[in-house]
């Protein structure tokens, strides 16, 4: 999949598989906690590659998956929301680069 995807064309992708594979949406309370579940796994994944635990065996350390988990509820729960996510992140942007232009010089 070498084509690339806009946050906007996600957020569709993830709603339209949601309503027709997925049974629908579940309720944003057990999204939020389906998130709060993919986190700990990327903390996990990052505890063992990058920290001082070791993996055991039949640990999938697949980071770049896990990564992506976090994002797909992060859009679900943007789509229950009505939340536009590519102009939440643009203006989210916007704030740090106002707000901290000189706080790391």
């Amino acid at each position: 999949m070498d084509d690339v995807i806009t946050i906007k064309e996600a957020q569709k992708m993830v709603d339209q598989w949601i309503c027709t594979v997925g049974g629908g949406y579940f309720s944003p309370l057990t999204n939020t906690a389906i998130l709060a579940e993919e986190t700990g796994e990327v903390a996990r994944a990052m505890a063992r590659l990058y920290g001082d635990q070791r993996a055991k065996p039949g640990d999938n350390l697949n980071l770049a998956d896990e990564l992506a988990d976090v994002m797909w509820v992060t859009l679900a729960l943007a789509n229950q929301c009505g939340i536009d996510m590519t102009d939440a992140l643009t203006r989210n942007l916007e704030k740090k680069r106002l707000r901290d232009a000189e706080r790391f010089k």
